[in-house]
């Protein structure tokens, strides 16, 4: 079910140029194939294919690859030598990378040859005209790509981007904010400049963002290699059943998948989501922060409904507003991340509106669904306590619009089978005695290290609050204050819910932080990363300098989050990805991996909250628990059976996968 590497299926626009780079004539096409291969003479070539035309072949002589919007499913490539420039949009943002990065490294490494050879070798060549799609990528080729890219940068070489701009991914700086103590926000960022701490207003010059030149040295082309080496590496590569999953998406079934604490539910999501055309595909979670992780928005925005409390009549109503609408209509497929926190009525009635406001009467309105969460985890949350709480495995329409289930079972995150069959247990609500004698002995676990504490989980964001504002004013010192960058200030409660970061984060030298996204994950700086405040940078805008208990020391930059809000609008907070890290609630822990925890369960009052809080820790060596209670082990029944019931029947193995795929397909067809 792969793609060839060398191909690209998605929208295009073909500009003819003019001398000046100007375009003078355009033509779009919805559906093209791109296919990069040789001719006769060995010259490499790019196809384009579209319907009900035919084929046109481009030479990439000098051509220039547009790369900085691919996390969007968007393109370009330049040909000088035709003219002509090619817009790629809607394709799947991990195929596009991939087919980009091919281009980059198969024509570097041939960036040598003389055009002139080439177009006399093509005039005097007998042999008929032909084309043949490339090979895949070899170790040689990156590694002559990548000299030449090498030998270019330092010989001065470059696109013409040129300039003395800084490469594609430098982090603009915070900006300062004068007050009664050291302060630093990423406020001036709105218009590149900055504030001294003299209230004088100081230019910062705009950096600008280069493209990847493949015929001169570019500082983006060692970015498109570097993917290729890391993508090629086992850290990132899917298992056996993480394959599994992602052939049934693509095969275009409905799939819940789903797995205990650390089997990379979200790496697989993010992979699967980097497969399929961002046009058609809506991303969602259940919660604002799951959401933001995964790029995607609230599945409330999305569904237009309020809050779904309403009749149905009320809620299809409110998804016919124009907006959501087009949203319901214009979706293939629907991910929603952390489906064990939807409520079995909120999913009937989004079934329901979904074959209304669609006029389609297949499940779901036709649309694909691909769910992903842990009914053993966070339940959902209910508002009137009297009330049954019910998943949304119960709802009715759950069996129509869900054709396969499956399970991941390879554990990631912690290596010590002993701490993952503890965890096992507790995921299932059995508290045995070794169990218990194995968590109880973790309370003399001595976890701090290099001035870096452990983090408390607590069932309550009150006592988050408490805790560190307490420890905080502690610490002597001036305090340095970052303040966000929105870019609607209208939306701050918004992005307060759903990004990871606040709107105001106060730091002093000693302060324990957490890092709240990945920045490098081969060098360990990765979401739930902890570390400690050792000192502020000495230039204007005091970036903290902090010590990661993964060893690293790192001036950390401003981040940008993305979010999608209602109505179809995207707003953006910048800020550092730094939160205060003595103490997090159990519900804001639920994804991330942590270096050094102390666990408090004596107010534990969910199902589920007790493992979710355990399943943070790496290691037993890295865990705390201070007042362990078997009772707080708690799984609610209802979900075990319907666990008991998924194990029976789903595949977990590729095999049984395409037995499966090929029994259905046979019965459809």
């Amino acid at each position: 079910m792969d793609e060839p590497e060398a191909q690209i299926c998605c929208s295009l626009v073909i500009e003819q140029l003019d001398k000046s780079g100007q375009s003078v004539r355009r033509k779009a096409v919805r559906d093209a194939t791109l296919m990069l291969g040789r001719s006769e003479v060995r010259e490499l070539q790019l196809q384009v294919l579209c319907p009900g035309r035919s084929a046109e072949r481009f030479w990439l002589r000098d051509a220039v690859v547009h790369s900085r919007f691919t996390r969007e499913g968007k393109g370009g490539l330049r040909l000088p030598h035709h003219s002509t420039q090619l817009l790629l949009s809607n394709c799947p943002p991990d195929r596009l990378k991939a087919f980009l990065r091919m281009i980059a490294a198969k024509t570097m490494a041939e960036s040598g040859v003389s055009s002139v050879g080439a177009d006399r070798k093509r005039l005097l060549s007998e042999a008929p005209r032909s084309f043949v799609t490339v090979s895949p990528l070899s170790a040689r080729d990156l590694q002559a790509a990548r000299e030449k890219a090498r030998l270019a940068q330092a010989g001065g070489g470059g696109s013409s981007g040129g300039g003395g701009g800084a490469p594609l991914g430098a982090r603009q700086p915070l900006a300062t904010r004068p007050d009664g103590n050291v302060g630093r926000g990423v406020a001036g960022m709105a218009s590149k400049r900055a504030r001294s701490p003299h209230g004088q207003v100081e230019s910062t010059p705009k950096k600008p963002l280069r493209d990847c030149s493949i015929a001169g040295a570019s500082d983006n082309l060692p970015d498109l290699l570097r993917v290729a080496r890391v993508g090629r590496g086992g850290s990132v590569s899917l298992s056996q059943e993480q394959r599994a999953v992602l052939e049934a998406v693509m095969a275009r079934k409905n799939i819940f998948f789903t797995g205990s604490a650390g089997t990379g539910k979200s790496f697989l999501l993010r992979r699967i989501m980097g497969t399929l055309p961002p046009l058609s595909t809506i991303a969602t979670a259940s919660t604002g922060v799951a959401a933001c992780h995964i790029g995607g928005m609230t599945l409330h925005a999305f569904a237009g409904m309020g809050s779904g409390m309403g009749p149905l009549e009320q809620c299809v109503t409110m998804a016919r507003r124009p907006g959501v609408l087009q949203r319901w209509r214009s979706c293939h497929t629907l991910i929603i991340d952390e489906v064990s926190m939807v409520s079995a009525d909120f999913f009937d009635k989004m079934e329901a509106v979904a074959r209304t406001v669609r006029g389609r009467d297949e499940p779901f309105g036709g649309i694909q669904l691909v769910l992903s969460g842990d009914f053993l985890q966070l339940p959902p949350v209910s508002r009137d306590r009297t009330v049954k709480r019910t998943f949304s495995f119960q709802a009715k329409s759950w069996r129509r619009c869900v054709h396969l289930a499956m399970e991941l079972t390879q554990v990631h995150r912690q290596k010590d089978q002993a701490f993952i069959r503890v965890l096992q247990m507790v995921r299932t609500g059995r508290c045995t005695d070794e169990v218990t004698r194995c968590l109880v002995a973790t309370k003399d676990n001595a976890i701090e290290k290099d001035g870096i504490l452990a983090t408390r989980l607590c069932t309550h964001r009150d006592d988050v609050q408490l805790i560190n504002t307490c420890q905080l004013a502690k610490l002597p010192g001036e305090t340095h204050m970052f303040d966000a960058l929105d870019s609607d200030p209208s939306q701050a409660k918004a992005l307060d819910a759903m990004c990871p970061v606040e709107a105001s984060l106060q730091l002093r030298r000693g302060a324990q932080v957490m890092l709240t996204k990945n920045l490098d994950v081969q060098r360990g700086l990765v979401n739930g990363a902890r570390g400690v405040v050792t000192d502020f940078s000495t230039e204007k805008f005091g970036l903290p300098l902090v010590r990661f208990a993964c060893g690293v020391v790192q001036a950390v930059q401003v981040e940008r989050w993305v979010v999608r809000a209602g109505g179809g609008n995207v707003i953006t907070r910048k800020q550092l990805p730094l939160r205060l890290a003595w103490a997090i609630s159990i519900h804001k822990s639920q994804g991330m991996s942590l270096d050094c925890v102390e666990v408090c369960l004596g107010r534990v009052f969910e199902c589920g909250q007790a493992y979710v809080a355990l399943s943070r820790a790496r290691s037993l060596q890295g865990l705390r628990v201070v007042d362990f209670d078997p009772c707080v082990v708690r799984a609610d029944p209802d979900v075990l059976r319907f666990y008991a019931a998924l194990r029976r029947e789903a595949p977990l193995t590729q095999g049984s996968l395409n037995n499966w795929l090929q029994r259905e397909d046979s019965e459809n067809g």
